[in-house]
């Protein structure tokens, strides 16, 4: 290998080129994902290289869309801490009548705002906020699904958990990435029963139901 100092390029003027700027506003996706199921499938969704983001795996969204059925036409749907909208935008192409999307930062929201608008998905709706809070003030018994993926360091879970059992309607969905299995007797103390559980890496993926009384 040449010990020699590298001299920098030069252009037709004999001039260093100028260094390339990356743009403003949203950044540069790291890559994308495709949604793979439903009147968008196959179409791409931006992710912004964001620390801490985990995107749920194709893997992981089809085996949750398979537990929850393929046609999810009518569902009202809440994607809480939504990140790349990815679960949110997956249940939308399913024919939900409406997805609440709530994620916390500006450029996350703006990137959720422009898949919406070039997907043209009328029945999301991005909000800028707290998933917990926002939950917290839904009515009772309103939604019939609600997607939990929150950051995973942090005491998100309980919090979330017991406000998605509030939200969601008897025999309704709870849905939950985790970095550890929760176990039936945590999730029944919060108003849930597990009724699906897989392992893909390092995130365990639980799919939980508010019982039917009586």
């Amino acid at each position: 290998m040449s010990t020699q100092p590298r001299t920098a390029p030069v252009n037709a003027q004999g001039k260093p080129p100028l260094k390339a700027t990356k743009p403003r506003g949203l950044g540069n996706p790291s890559h994308e994902l495709r949604i793979i199921g439903g009147q968008w499938k196959r179409s791409k969704l931006a992710v912004l290289d964001k620390p801490g983001l985990r995107p749920t795996p194709d893997r992981v969204r089809e085996t949750l869309f398979n537990w929850l059925g393929q046609d999810l036409t009518a569902w009202r749907c809440v994607d809480a801490f939504a990140g790349t909208g990815a679960l949110g935008f997956e249940a939308a192409s399913r024919g939900a009548a409406s997805v609440v999307m709530c994620e916390q930062d500006a450029q996350l929201i703006a990137q959720l705002t422009q898949s919406k608008n070039r997907l043209g998905a009328q029945a999301v709706q991005v909000q800028r906020g707290d998933a917990v809070m926002a939950l917290q003030r839904m009515a009772p018994a309103s939604v019939d699904v609600v997607f939990l993926d929150p950051p995973f360091e942090g005491d998100f879970f309980a919090p979330a958990l017991l406000a998605a059992a509030r939200a969601v309607v008897a025999g309704g969905w709870v849905y939950l990435e985790a970095p550890v299995p929760w176990s039936q007797e945590q999730v029944q103390a919060l108003g849930l029963r597990l009724v699906r559980h897989l392992k893909a890496g390092a995130v365990h993926a639980h799919l939980l139901q508010r019982p039917v009384e009586g």
